[in-house]
């Protein structure tokens, strides 16, 4: 089979759309045609160079698709389910799967590479050997997955939305309800509000916060996260904090989320000022993997009791969480449809990022011409 990718063959350059051979299903092994692919910033960091994996490597990791085939020893979707691909696979057996944090899947290791080691290499080309970004590459008509990547849904549930619970609704959602743990009548500051932070702030306020605080420079997402559940939206770092002592009579926020583009020292730092005693840091953003971001004094988070943990897919379990979200979708609880800013053909996907570092979108989404 043939399918058309969209490939990144060098750091620093646009991607570039190829002909690609993909081959059947192997052992465990889904055949799925991609119908809509998200374009989240964690792509961008594989294009700047933040985030090392294979290369040339086909770009996409939230997604949804129809499953066309399936190999040997398939047990968890058929041909013809609908389903969404989770970008974190979820092997249910390792420690941390059978500890409930399928979040850390040991499978995980492997998503920058694109394929687990010693199995086949489905996709192929002009090239060589093509990885897929988090074993999904969502940027392609046509993929392989393995089944541990593959969440089946209600086939009801329109895929275009079903494709934004594979990685920034939950990532964002559960950095609020799971990692924060966010508690009726918390303040909370979530530090921008792109395709994470928008759904972060959907989370507080689901959770109960009474104050939910959305720090960004563009005016149009202080705008959507109004819409989104903010109470209050502002500029900057120190208007967070300075407004959050005021609101709670000079306690602090309890929760601060850091869902910026990219993770510097200072965004941390600010985070980490504006919480409270025994407040929690919850960082999310991705940046270089050789470069400290967290800088703050040890002394002040052992008297102040505060504490700075990271959190991955929003701690969620994809096998339960996925479902779960699509029915707080399905019963109104979950806004999904206004997420999507603007929609782009497979040969716009650079136009696509050009938008998103330009601010103009919650979320971009890629629909798929077979």
């Amino acid at each position: 089979m043939k399918t058309t990718a969209a490939v990144i063959h060098e750091v620093g350059k646009p991607l570039e759309l190829v002909e690609l051979d993909v081959a059947a299903p192997g052992e465990g092994e889904v055949l799925v045609r991609y119908t809509h692919a998200g374009l989240c910033h964690s792509d961008l960091h594989v294009m700047q160079g933040d985030m090392k994996g294979w290369l040339p490597l086909v770009l996409g990791h939230e997604g949804a698709g129809v499953v066309e085939d399936v190999g040997p020893g398939v047990t968890r979707v058929a041909p013809g389910d609908h389903i969404v691909c989770s970008f974190i696979p979820s092997c249910g057996h390792c420690h941390w799967c059978a500890t409930g944090q399928q979040a850390i899947c040991d499978m995980g290791a492997n998503i920058m590479r694109g394929f687990l080691p010693g199995e086949s290499w489905p996709l192929s080309g002009p090239a060589g050997r093509y990885g897929a970004m988090c074993m999904l590459g969502t940027f392609s008509q046509y993929g392989v997955i393995h089944q541990t990547s593959a969440v089946r849904i209600e086939p009801d549930l329109p895929l275009d939305k079903a494709a934004l619970v594979g990685c920034g609704v939950p990532t964002g959602w559960g950095a609020a309800v799971n990692a924060a743990d966010v508690r009726a009548g918390e303040t909370v500051i979530i530090y921008g509000t792109g395709g994470i932070g928008i759904n972060a702030v959907q989370g507080a306020r689901h959770a109960g916060a009474v104050n939910v605080i959305a720090v960004d420079p563009v005016a149009g997402k202080r705008e959507a996260a109004a819409q989104f559940g903010a109470t209050h939206a502002v500029g900057t770092a120190d208007q967070a904090r300075e407004l959050a002592s005021s609101l709670t009579r000079g306690v602090g926020a309890a929760k601060a989320i850091v869902t910026v583009g990219t993770m510097t020292s200072e965004v941390v730092s600010q985070a980490f000022d504006a919480v409270s005693k025994a407040g929690v840091v919850v960082l999310v953003a991705l940046g270089d993997f050789d470069t400290r971001t967290v800088e703050v004094s040890g002394t002040v988070a052992t008297l102040w009791k505060k504490t700075i943990r990271g959190s991955l897919f929003g701690d969620c379990n994809p096998t339960t969480d996925i479902p779960r979200l699509l029915g707080l979708y399905r019963s109104g609880d979950l806004e999904l449809d206004a997420l999507v800013t603007r929609t782009y053909s497979l040969d716009q996907v650079n136009e696509g990022y050009d938008d998103l570092l330009a601010g103009r979108n919650i979320r971009g989404l890629i629909v798929h011409e077979h």
